[in-house]
C-alpha cells in the first residue's frame, strides 16, 4: 500500500499523473515536464516533497552524534543554519546525503531521502551510543519547495517575515498563508532562488499553504511541478541523486563532494577510508558530459566507452536539457580518463554516440 502525502488530494484536483516513488504517491508531473521544468527556469514552480524524511536530534549530546555520522562539519552551525552533508559507512560508501538544521542549541533536524527513511534511521540509531534524543517525524512533516525567479514575490505576499533576508542555507520560523510555526528555508533542488517550507501538520494545514501559494502565485505564472521537472532542473545544475550518482558503492571524494568532505575535523564514520583514499588517490570520478549530437538521450544504466569501443565507465543520470535542447548526463569513469572537454562515447542502442566532458553545472546561472 503506498503513502499518500497531506497534499495528495491537491494533485488529483490538478490531475496530476502519480507514481510511486519511494513507496508514496507521487506526482511526477501535471501539464507535462517541459512546461513545469520552464516555470521554474523563468517564473516559479510549487514541487510537493513531503515524502522526504525528517528526524529531530536533541540533547547535551545531539552535536557529537551529528559529528560521528556525517562528514561535515556541524560545529560551525549555528541557530538558523542549514548544512549539506553526507553519512558514509566505514569503507567510505555513502549511507544517504542529507540537510542538517540547527533549529536552537542541542537540537537539530535531519533531513534525508524518502527511499532511505528506514535505513538512516536504523543507521543513525545503531550508533548513538551517546544517548541523544532521536525523533523521526517524518509522517507529521510536510514539505513544499516554492522554486524559480518570482519564488520570493509570490511567497512574501503570504507571510510577514522578510523572506529577502533569508539567505542560501540559512532558514526561520515563521507564518505562512495564515498557517504558523513553518520552517521558511533558503534551499531548493533546482538551481533557482527559492525556498522550502516545512509544516508541521500537527500545527498547520499545508494543504492551505499550497492552495493559498497557487492563488498568489497565478499572475506570476506559478505552476505545480512534478518529479520529472525536480529530475531535469537537478541534472542541469550537476547536482547528485542517491540511488543514480551517489550510493553505497560510491565515496563522497569519488562523486565530487571533497569540498564538504571534513577530513581535519574530528573522529567520523569512514574518515579512516576517506583519508586513506585521498592519500592513495581516487580511481573513478563522477563527471558531468554533454553530448554532441542533436535529438541522443543518455539513459542511466548506458556504458561509457573510449574511442576505441573500450567499455570505461557507466551512465548514473542522463536526460534531454531542457533549457539547452542537448543531451546531458553524469557517470563514472578512471580518474586518468576524467579530464574536461576529453571526447567519450556513449553506447545509445548499440551505437557509440560523441560527448564531451564537461564540469556541472551545465547551464551556467
Amino acid at each position: 500500500m503506498l503513502k499518500k502525502t497531506p497534499l495528495y488530494n491537491e494533485h488529483k484536483k490538478l490531475n496530476a499523473k502519480l507514481i510511486d516513488f519511494g513507496g508514496f504517491e507521487m506526482p511526477v508531473q501535471y501539464k507535462g515536464i517541459k512546461q513545469e521544468h520552464m516555470a521554474v527556469r523563468e517564473k516559479a514552480g510549487l514541487f510537493d516533497v513531503s515524502h522526504m524524511g525528517e528526524f529531530f536530534v536533541k540533547g547535551p549530546k545531539a552535536l557529537d552524534l551529528i559529528q560521528k555520522i556525517t562528514v561535515n562539519d556541524a560545529s560551525k552551525l549555528e541557530p538558523g543554519k542549514a548544512q549539506y552533508t553526507a553519512m558514509c559507512y566505514e569503507n567510505g560508501g555513502i549511507v544517504d546525503d542529507l540537510l542538517v538544521y540547527m533549529l536552537a542549541e542541542d537540537h537539530y533536524m535531519l533531513v534525508v531521502n524518502a527511499s532511505n527513511i528506514e535505513k538512516d534511521l536504523e543507521w543513525i540509531t545503531s550508533h548513538n551510543s551517546m544517548g541523544a534524543e532521536i525523533k523521526n517525524r517524518s509522517d507529521d512533516i510536510a514539505l513544499l519547495a516554492l522554486q524559480g525567479p518570482e519564488s520570493l514575490g509570490i511567497l512574501q505576499s503570504l507571510t510577514e517575515v522578510n523572506v529577502d533576508e533569508i539567505g542560501f542555507y540559512r532558514f526561520t520560523t515563521g507564518t505562512v498563508a495564515g498557517q504558523s510555526d513553518v520552517i521558511i528555508s533558503g534551499t531548493g533542488y533546482t538551481g533557482e532562488k527559492g525556498f522550502e517550507l516545512y509544516v508541521d501538520t500537527a500545527k498547520a494545514n499545508p494543504a492551505k499553504i499550497w492552495s493559498e501559494l497557487m492563488k498568489a502565485g497565478k499572475k506570476a505564472g506559478l505552476q505545480a511541478a512534478g518529479l520529472g521537472a525536480r529530475d531535469t532542473l537537478r541534472l542541469e545544475m550537476g547536482f547528485a541523486l542517491y540511488g543514480n550518482d551517489i550510493t553505497q558503492e560510491t565515496t563522497p571524494l569519488e562523486a565530487g563532494m571533497g569540498w564538504l568532505t571534513k577530513l581535519q575535523k574530528g573522529n567520523f564514520i569512514g574518515k579512516e577510508a576517506l583519508s586513506g583514499q585521498k592519500e592513495n588517490g581516487i580511481k573513478k570520478k563522477l563527471i558531468g558530459f554533454e553530448i554532441t549530437e542533436p535529438r541522443k538521450l543518455p539513459r542511466q544504466g548506458y556504458n561509457i566507452e573510449n574511442k576505441e569501443g573500450k567499455t570505461i565507465g557507466f551512465v548514473t543520470s542522463g536526460t534531454q536539457s531542457i533549457s539547452l535542447n542537448i543531451g546531458i548526463g553524469m557517470g563514472y569513469v578512471p580518474t586518468e580518463k576524467a579530464s574536461e572537454n576529453e571526447k567519450i562515447y556513449i553506447n545509445i542502442r548499440k551505437k557509440p554516440v560523441e560527448a564531451v566532458i564537461k564540469k556541472p553545472p551545465f547551464l551556467k546561472k
